[in-house]
C-alpha cells in the first residue's frame, strides 16, 4: 500500500479535544462543508482555538462521499495565524442574523451565512456572464466617470480632485464628472455597430436614503439589443436571464442556498418560472387596498404599488409594460398612443423585492427626440447616434443585489453586498 500526503490550509471552524484524540473542523471558504481534521492529542496547542488559521499536514483517513465530510488524518498542525475566540463577535455555537453580523463589515465573511452569500453571488455573477457570452452578445466596459446623467434624476457624485495642487484648476476633466448611474447611454454609443451588447459594474446614485432598498454603490446588469421593435424581445431577455442565472446558482450553489432557505430566510423558496403580462393600473383601482400613494393614470408606481401586482397575480414575476409617457426619460420611445400617451417601458416585477428590472425601446425617430428641450446642447453626440445609421433598438438594466434579494428572500439590500455603503456610512 501507499500513502497520499495532503497540504491543508484553512481556518478552525470547532476543536474538540479528548484523552487520546484532537478534533478539528477546517475551513478554507471553498464550500459550506469543512474538512474533519483527527490527530493525536499530543499535537493539541493552546494557539488552536476557533478562528485560528493553520495548515495540516497528513493522509486521507476516509474516503469522501458526495455531500459527506473529507477526513484527514493529521500528522503535523501549524498554527499561522492566532485568534482570540473570547473577543471574537461570533460564537460558533450560535446562529447570529444578518442585521447582527452587518455591524461587523472586516469580520462577517467569516460567518457561515455571509460566506455561503458570496460564493453564491460569485456564481450568480459568473451565470449572468456565461448567458450573454453564449446569446451573442459583446461586453462593453462602460466607463465608471462620466459627464452625463443618464437617469435625469440628479441624485450624482461628482468626481473632483483633492489636494491643494488642484485647487485652481475649475474642473479637471474640463467639464463637470460624475460617478455613473447607469451604462445606458455608453451601450447605445456600441449598439451602432453592435447588435447586441452589455455590461456589469458598479453604479452610483446620491439618493439620501437608508432604506433596505436603497445602496449609494451597487452593481448593475445592463444590456442593449439592436434591430428590435419589440418590447417582448426585451422581456424574452429578461426572463432568459433571470431563469438561467437562477437554474445555475440552485445547480452550482445548493448547499449555500439551502442554509439560506433554512436558517436565514425560512419559508423561501425561489423557482426560475413563471411570466405574466398585467394593466397594472386597473389591478390597483379595482383593488380594497388602501395605499399611500394614489393610483391615477399618469401617477408613477410606488413600492407598494409593485408588491401589491405581484402578490395579487399569485406571487411570481410579473411584466408591467407601457407606461405614461411623462414618466419616462427622453430616451423611451414614445407610442403615440393618443389619448393615453405611453411610452414603450417596461418593468420586471419580482416577489418581496418589486422592481428589479426596467427597461424601454429607445427613441430612434430623429425629429421626435429633437422635440424633447435641450437636448441639442447638452446630447448632442445622442442625436448624431440618430444621424448616422440609428436603427430601433432598445435594453434594460437589472440591479444586481435586488436580484440576490430575490432569489434568496434577503429583506435588506445592505446584506448582499461585500461592502454596503449608503449615506452616512462608508466604512472599510
Amino acid at each position: 500500500g501507499f500513502f497520499i500526503f495532503f497540504l491543508i490550509k484553512g481556518w478552525v471552524r470547532s476543536v474538540r479535544a479528548q484523552k487520546a484524540n484532537l478534533f478539528l473542523h477546517v475551513n478554507d471558504g471553498s464550500s459550506l462543508l469543512s474538512l474533519q481534521v483527527v490527530a493525536s492529542s499530543e499535537l493539541n496547542d493552546p494557539l488552536l482555538t476557533f478562528g485560528s488559521a493553520v495548515e495540516v499536514t497528513g493522509t486521507l483517513r476516509k474516503s469522501p462521499h458526495q455531500n459527506q465530510p473529507v477526513e484527514l488524518e493529521a500528522q503535523q498542525i501549524h498554527v499561522v495565524g492566532e485568534c482570540n475566540p473570547v473577543d471574537f463577535p461570533f460564537k460558533i455555537k450560535e446562529r447570529h442574523g444578518l442585521e447582527y453580523i452587518r455591524q461587523f463589515p472586516h469580520l462577517r465573511c467569516r460567518t457561515n451565512a455571509f460566506s455561503s452569500l458570496l460564493r453564491i453571488r460569485s456564481e450568480a455573477a459568473t451565470a449572468v456572464h456565461s448567458y450573454f457570452k453564449e446569446n451573442g452578445f459583446v461586453q462593453i466596459h462602460t466607463p465608471v466617470i462620466t459627464s452625463n446623467d443618464c437617469e435625469g434624476a440628479g441624485e450624482l457624485f461628482q468626481v473632483e480632485p483633492s489636494g491643494p495642487q488642484n485647487e485652481e484648476e475649475e474642473n479637471f476633466f474640463s467639464v463637470p464628472a460624475f460617478l455613473t448611474v447607469s451604462g445606458q447611454l455608453h451601450l447605445e454609443v456600441m449598439s451602432g455597430a453592435f447588435s447586441r451588447v452589455y455590461t456589469f459594474g458598479p453604479t452610483f446614485r446620491a439618493e439620501n436614503s437608508q432604506s433596505r432598498r436603497h445602496l449609494a454603490e451597487f452593481y448593475m446588469v445592463e444590456a442593449e439589443v439592436s434591430f428590435t421593435q419589440s418590447l417582448e424581445d426585451l422581456t424574452k431577455v429578461m426572463e432568459d436571464m433571470f431563469r438561467s442565472a437562477t437554474e445555475h446558482v440552485l445547480a452550482h450553489c445548493a448547499e449555500d442556498v439551502d442554509l439560506f432557505h433554512k436558517h436565514v430566510t425560512p419559508g423561501h423558496r425561489v423557482s426560475p418560472e413563471g411570466r405574466l403580462f398585467n394593466l397594472a393600473i386597473d389591478i390597483l383601482n379595482r383593488s380594497s387596498e388602501k395605499f399611500a400613494f394614489p393610483t391615477d393614470w399618469g401617477c408613477d408606481l410606488q413600492t407598494e404599488h409593485e408588491k401589491y401586482l405581484v402578490k395579487h397575480c399569485g406571487n411570481i414575476p410579473v411584466f408591467v409594460t407601457d407606461y405614461p409617457y411623462d414618466l419616462k426619460p427622453f430616451y423611451a420611445r414614445d407610442n403615440q398612443d393618443h389619448p393615453e400617451h405611453t411610452a414603450a417601458a417596461v418593468d420586471l416585477l419580482v416577489p418581496g423585492v418589486g422592481e428589479l428590472c426596467g427597461g424601454s425601446l429607445r427613441e430612434e425617430r430623429l425629429d421626435l427626440l429633437r422635440a424633447r428641450a435641450g437636448l441639442e446642447d447638452t446630447y448632442s453626440w445622442y442625436l448624431d447616434l440618430r444621424r448616422f445609421g440609428s436603427v430601433p433598438h432598445g435594453g434594460f438594466g437589472l440591479g444586481f443585489e435586488r436580484y440576490l434579494q430575490c432569489i434568496l428572500g434577503v429583506d435588506n439590500i445592505k446584506d448582499v453586498i461585500p461592502f454596503p455603503r449608503f449615506s452616512h456610512s462608508c466604512l472599510l
